[in-house]
C-alpha cells in the first residue's frame, strides 16, 4: 500500500532526523512538577465587492483555537494531559455560514519513568465534533454527523520512547471504538451485516504515535503529530491521523498558521483525506 510507505519514510525521517540533531545539545536538568499551557486565538477573513467589474462574491470567515497542556513531571513519573479545541464557519456570497472546521481532541497519557529512554504508560484518548456536519450536493443541505455521532475513544498500554525534547513516541496495544447513534454509516456499521446496523464498533489491534515540537527559530514553531492503528481483525489496513502545523509570531499577538492534516480510514473511504488551512489572526495565552 503506497500510503503506508509514506507514512513509514516520513516517519523514520522525523524520528531520525531529531534524534541526531539532540545528540549536538548538552543535557538539561529535569524540572519537576506542573507545567501549564492554555493558548486561544481568533482568525477572521472578510472581503466585500461593490461594482466590482472583475467579478467575485463578498465572503466573511472566522475561526477559534484553544489548545492546553498540563503535565505534571515528578521524578519516577510523567502525567500529560492534553486538548485541541478548533472550531470555524464561512459565509461566501448570499449562502448562509457553513462549518469550515470543527474538532475536539482530549488525550491523557501517564508514563512511568523505568529507563532513561524507555518506559511504559498508559493512555486514552477521545475526539469528536462540536456542531452538526452537512453535506452540499445539487443545492441539497444533507446533515451526515453531529456531536458524538461519530465519536473516537481508543485506550492502550505500551512503551513509550523519548530521546530528546524534540520528539517523544509510542507503541502498544490498543482497543478503539466509534460510537455513532444517529449516523451509523459509514463510521460504525459493518457493511456486511446486511440485516442489522451496528451503532458501536470496537476494535482490537496496535497503535503508534509520534509527536514532534520543533522550535524552528525564535518566532516560529513546526508541531507534527502522527497517529497509526493497525487492527489485528485487518492488519493490512492501517488508520492514519497525521496533523502537522506550523506557527509563525509576528508579534506577542498577532501569528500565523499553517495546517495540513492527513486522515484515512478505509472503513471511512478508500481515499486519503486531506484539510490544509491557512490562518492570520489573534492569539492570547491563559497560562
Amino acid at each position: 500500500m503506497k500510503l503506508k510507505s509514506v507514512v513509514l519514510v516520513l516517519f523514520l525521517s522525523i524520528f531520525l532526523g531529531t534524534y541526531i540533531f539532540s545528540q549536538e545539545k548538552p543535557e538539561k536538568e529535569p524540572k519537576y512538577g506542573w507545567q501549564k499551557e492554555m493558548v486561544g486565538g481568533i482568525n477572521l477573513t472578510q472581503t466585500s465587492l461593490s461594482n466590482w467589474t472583475q467579478g467575485g462574491e463578498n465572503s466573511f470567515a472566522w475561526q477559534l483555537n484553544f489548545n492546553f497542556k498540563f503535565i505534571n513531571s515528578q521524578e519516577k513519573y510523567d502525567w500529560a494531559n492534553s486538548g485541541k479545541f478548533t472550531y470555524g464557519s464561512t459565509k461566501l456570497g448570499d449562502q448562509e455560514f457553513r462549518k469550515s472546521i470543527d474538532e475536539i481532541k482530549l488525550e491523557s497519557v501517564f508514563t512511568y519513568k523505568l529507563r532513561k529512554y524507555v518506559n511504559p504508560y498508559i493512555a486514552c484518548t477521545a475526539e469528536t465534533q462540536f456542531a452538526p456536519g452537512y453535506s452540499y450536493k445539487a443545492d441539497t443541505k444533507t446533515q451526515i454527523s453531529s456531536f458524538m455521532d461519530p465519536g473516537y475513544f481508543r485506550e492502550s498500554i505500551g512503551v513509550g520512547y523519548q530521546p530528546n525534547d524534540l520528539v517523544k513516541s509510542r507503541l502498544g496495544i490498543a482497543l478503539k471504538q466509534t460510537i455513532t447513534s444517529d449516523f451509523p454509516v459509514p463510521y460504525a456499521d459493518d457493511p456486511e451485516t446486511v440485516d442489522k446496523i451496528e451503532k458501536i464498533k470496537n476494535e482490537f489491534g496496535a497503535e503508534s504515535v509520534t509527536d514532534m515540537s520543533w522550535k524552528v527559530t525564535k518566532n516560529s514553531l513546526f508541531a507534527s503529530k502522527l497517529e497509526l492503528f493497525y487492527a489485528f481483525q485487518a492488519f493490512d489496513e492501517t488508520d492514519v491521523n497525521w496533523d502537522n502545523v506550523f506557527t509563525i509570531m509576528i508579534s506577542k499577538y498577532i501569528n500565523i498558521n499553517f495546517n495540513l492534516k492527513l486522515f484515512y480510514d478505509k472503513d471511512i473511504s478508500k481515499k486519503r483525506q486531506i484539510k490544509q488551512a491557512i490562518a492570520f489572526g489573534f492569539t492570547y495565552s491563559f497560562l
